[in-house]
């Protein structure tokens, strides 16, 4: 891994990422909690109201908050190019995705269109001034890294899933067509356009960096994102312009190649060493391979509605889900080892007292955290075949899985302020 190729210099302050990921955890524990609620109903169709709000729970809620701190995290460190103001703004944006998603889930839930509309409004507004902001650091940068253009185009396949929702919320709110071939279009955009995009441009910087893997194949980096999102514009013309029917396998099989490609990587590690975060990136590109089966299989088996609910849970809490677990396990430690080492520099002190990531979140409990998000996943896709029980425990794992994540961030986060408090007694 080539560091010089990092802007540690401009990396933000604590303040601008860890707000959004300490929300990550919250948000997910919501989702399970609401599944306890509602039970079996909630599986019943992935268009009820329920599984309406599940499902924006995760991809706004858990993933989108996430990936809106990461973002204004990496950006910077990777072009080399600051974020304007980069403390009022997080926060502004922050408070504004927050408001954004607590009411348009809401909306979804309850079946309230003005505040849907309420919502949707303050999302777009929150996805347009970061895609401002991204896109204005990514032009004035110098770095051609992977990542950077990967990222730029997922900030990209992120508006356009947020413009396509934003027309469906301002033209049918109230009695939204929700098969409509729009409806669609978001949820390919926003699944593969910005979601998968966005993770294979961290995973190009993150997988070779924390888990000690060669580097990906020069041509996989540099062609994989530009052709993906040509792939889904010209999918998104078979709505109007039949005869693409093949632009589907050919995105599927875009995102097989990423996922072996990244299992062939892991097997080469040059460190040997357990590491949880390892076991989650594997969970993902398997869940990730898993997903294509399910996609395959709904296309050859259409009239099959479970395979549409596994493809969800596949792709959702198997893929994105614990790789955002496992990016959240490297981030965070580094973010506080990087900053105290920072100020201790400043200070003229002995480096040395200064924790290794390792002692930052330990190993242990996220361990358990990584087996919890595994049976709680395994007994999601069990539960689409035999509800009841098993989607109650499968819910109340989830929710375990959850606050210890959250626990073991705000674990992380009390030991950056300790040792802060001690530098300035010191």
């Amino acid at each position: 891994m080539n560091y010089t190729a990092l802007s540690l210099s401009q990396t933000p302050p604590p303040s601008v990422p860890l707000p959004y990921f300490l929300l990550t955890p919250l948000f997910a524990a919501t989702a399970a909690l609401l599944l306890l609620l509602e039970g079996p109903q909630a599986l019943a169709t992935r268009w009820s109201p329920t599984m309406l709000a599940l499902t924006h729970l995760m991809t706004i809620g858990v993933l989108g908050t996430t990936m809106l701190g990461a973002l204004q995290q990496l950006v910077p460190v990777l072009v080399g190019v600051p974020l304007p103001a980069q403390r009022p703004v997080a926060w502004g944006l922050f408070l504004l995705w927050l408001a954004g998603s607590v009411l348009l889930i809401s909306a979804m839930a309850a079946g309230w269109p003005t505040l849907l509309r309420f919502g949707g409004g303050a999302l777009t507004l929150a996805v347009a001034v970061l895609t401002a902001l991204v896109l204005r650091s990514v032009w004035r940068s110098s770095s051609r890294h992977a990542t950077v253009r990967a990222m730029g185009l997922a900030v990209i396949g992120f508006a356009i899933a947020v413009t396509i929702a934003l027309y469906l919320l301002l033209r049918f709110a109230g009695q939204l067509p929700l098969a409509h071939p729009l409806t669609t279009l978001h949820i390919g955009w926003a699944s593969l356009g910005w979601l998968f995009l966005l993770l294979t441009g961290v995973a190009y910087q993150v997988v070779p960096m924390f888990q000690i893997t060669p580097e990906y194949p020069a041509q996989l980096r540099r062609w994989l994102a530009p052709v993906m999102v040509l792939l889904l514009l010209l999918w998104s013309l078979q709505h109007w312009w039949p005869g693409f029917s093949l632009l589907g396998w050919s995105l599927a099989a875009g995102v097989a190649l990423f996922a072996l490609q990244t299992l062939r990587l892991q097997t080469k590690r040059r460190r040997r060493l357990n590491d949880v975060t390892l076991d989650f990136w594997r969970l993902a590109m398997i869940s990730l391979l898993l997903a294509v089966v399910a996609w395959a299989a709904g296309q050859l088996f259409p009239s099959s509605p479970g395979l549409e609910l596994a493809l969800g849970l596949l792709f959702f809490v198997g893929f994105a889900l614990s790789a955002v677990n496992g990016m959240l396990y490297k981030i965070v430690p580094f973010l506080i080892w990087l900053h105290l080492n920072n100020r201790l520099q400043q200070a003229g002190s002995w480096q040395g007292r200064v924790p290794n990531m390792k002692q930052v979140i330990p190993e242990r409990p996220a361990r358990r955290q990584f087996y919890l998000h595994l049976a709680a996943l395994a007994l999601l896709l069990v539960a689409l075949y035999l509800p009841g029980m098993v989607l109650q425990a499968a819910a109340v794992v989830w929710l375990l899985s959850s606050l210890s994540l959250g626990w073991n961030l705000l674990q992380a986060l009390r030991l950056y302020w300790r040792i802060s408090a001690n530098l300035r007694e010191g």
